[in-house]
């Protein structure tokens, strides 16, 4: 059974850093695709950045150059490393992952999720 298991949110002012972990199990981890998405109020969710089983990354437009998107196989964990957050990066941050190839920016249609992270910006 795949468990993913978020965490690392928190609240910031803008400028500001977090990492986002996400511990996995039930899968053999790095053969899956993995990635973040985010749902802010009101919005749809939207893919911000996927790693692909060969490491080969992809990110949203609107976070390239601040997010870093990596993985440790020896410990089966996800990570985002989001620099120079913005008020408008403020929603649920989800880890999501499935066997899937290729590896979709559209995060959010792999069949595992997490239970989520919250992420707010403040300016």
């Amino acid at each position: 059974q795949v468990q993913l298991v978020e965490s690392g949110g928190g609240s910031v002012q803008a400028g500001g850093s977090l990492r986002l972990s996400c511990a996995a199990s039930g899968y053999t981890y790095s053969s899956y695709c993995m990635g973040w998405f985010r749902q802010a109020p009101g919005k749809e969710r939207e893919g911000v950045a996927a790693i692909d089983s060969d490491g080969s990354t992809n990110y949203a437009d609107s976070v390239k150059g601040r997010f870093t998107i990596s993985k440790d196989n020896a410990k089966n964990t996800l990570y985002l490393q989001m620099n120079s957050l913005k008020p408008e990066d403020t929603a649920m941050y989800y880890c999501a992952a499935d066997h899937i190839i290729p590896c979709p920016l559209a995060i959010q249609i792999l069949n595992y999720w997490g239970q989520g992270t919250q992420v707010t910006v403040s300016s």
